[in-house]
């Protein structure tokens, strides 16, 4: 569909639409979920033939009076912000059975909605594919020069290419650039104070909207700083539960877990899970998740820290930028069906990501700030690598330093080293 004659809008092409389109071919049903704004009705409107904005007043009246109706026209048919209407999945579920055809609709949401007992299972008729906020090469709009994740599993390895280099100036825009659609030509402030706009709405209304809690929207917006604070590190809910303390002063651990759990529903945190291989020593695993804002410039914008900041601030910078890094893996391992995790072990050693595939391959990825640290993360990686049992995992299909101002080049033991403004799917 022509998203310039139905939205007003001409369509970029995003990563997750070769995504969407392979699962339409598979499945009956396609649900797009992600955080407000992260562009689901705008790729979802790009693969309709039809649709229907559920939040709309005449959309609702005809939930009231003739619920089905809601569900005709041509397929794949849009249901924008479905979970406003819950009931809207067995509906299509019973649709999707009495269909003769895959691709029937395309479902969006924002939000999860609480399970119950009438929401009968999706499986063999539902398809989940995430979406989230843009990456640096969606942003950035360069496709010349691209490292792509996939060629590195194939086994491609690039030649050395320093005109990738930029200036730490350019690295603190990019981290404070956001990805969501509608921001993407704002000035700095304009963003920053959008962005705290919609962390207020996210504590203010969507919440409540979702699940009614105790504790005023200040907790949660005190919660958010929190998780800004700790991005990109191992999980600590007591930690969590100290920040937000100065507000309520009883409020304990299990609490913050259950409303990171509400963020997380509404797409605005995202765990990055521990990754369990066996190991050849005794080390023990560790199983923290980690957790992220939803997009990094979120995380600074609940921090408070500009430009200017953060170029006096190395450290939270270099968590920002991880925490780039890790969001534009996870949507790249999407588009190739994989997952990406970390891993630490109580000796000490750690990998900022693994990316998994389904067939099994692996690959490691280490995260520095600077182009200069390229070696320290080739040691990082081949002494964290030398703790797994390859025997049993086998061997990574590449390892992968990502800088934030270096060039592009592999490493004599084979490993490449790549800024992230030059990594695409």
């Amino acid at each position: 569909m022509d998203t310039k004659l139905t939205l007003g809008r001409t369509y970029q092409p995003r990563i997750i639409d070769s995504a969407l389109q392979h699962a339409l071919n598979s499945a009956g049903a396609v649900i797009i979920e992600g955080a407000r704004a992260s562009g689901k009705t705008m790729t979802a409107m790009h693969a309709a033939a039809s649709y229907a904005f559920i939040d709309d007043a005449e959309v609702q009246l005809a939930l009231d009076v003739a619920p089905a109706a809601v569900l005709e026209g041509r397929a794949p048919r849009l249901l924008d912000e479905w979970q406003l209407a819950p009931e809207l999945w067995n509906l299509t579920r019973r649709a999707v059975d009495r269909a003769d055809s895959t691709g029937r609709f395309i479902l969006t949401g924002s939000a999860i909605p609480a399970d119950d007992i009438t929401r009968h299972t999706g499986a063999g008729r539902f398809i989940r594919l995430r979406q989230r906020t843009m990456t640096w090469s969606e942003k950035l709009d360069d496709a010349t020069n691209r490292l792509s994740v996939a060629a590195l599993f194939e086994g491609s390895r690039p030649t050395g290419d320093m005109s990738e280099r930029i200036p730490l100036e350019a690295l603190i825009e990019n981290v404070l650039l956001p990805g969501f659609p509608a921001m993407k030509s704002f000035r700095p402030q304009q963003s920053a104070a959008q962005l705290r706009a919609y962390l207020d709405e996210v504590a203010r209304t969507d919440v409540s909207r979702l699940v009614e809690v105790r504790h005023e929207p200040a907790i949660f917006r005190q919660l958010i700083a929190g998780l800004a604070r700790s991005t990109a590190s191992e999980v600590n809910y007591r930690t969590l539960a100290s920040d937000v303390r100065t507000l309520a002063p009883t409020i304990n651990a299990e609490t913050i877990s259950g409303y990171a759990s509400i963020l997380e529903r509404l797409f605005i945190v995202e765990q990055q899970r521990a990754w369990s291989p066996k190991l050849r020593s005794r080390a023990r695993l560790r199983t923290s998740s980690k957790l992220h804002l939803a997009d990094p410039a979120f995380a600074a914008a609940a921090l408070g820290a500009g430009p200017d900041q953060l170029a006096r601030d190395l450290e939270t910078l270099g968590l920002l930028f991880e925490s780039a890094v890790v969001h534009d893996l996870m949507v790249f391992a999407s588009a190739l069906g994989g997952s990406v995790t970390h891993y630490r072990d109580s000796n000490g050693n750690e990998i900022d990501a693994i990316i998994t595939l389904p067939d099994g391959r692996w690959g490691a990825v280490e995260v520095k700030l600077g182009g200069g640290q390229m070696n320290a993360g080739i040691a990082s990686l081949k002494k964290a690598i030398s703790q797994i049992d390859t025997q049993v995992v086998g061997e990574p299909s590449f390892t992968l330093v990502v800088t934030g101002t270096g060039g592009i080049l592999t490493a004599t033991d084979g490993t490449v080293v790549c800024p992230l403004h030059a990594l695409a799917p």
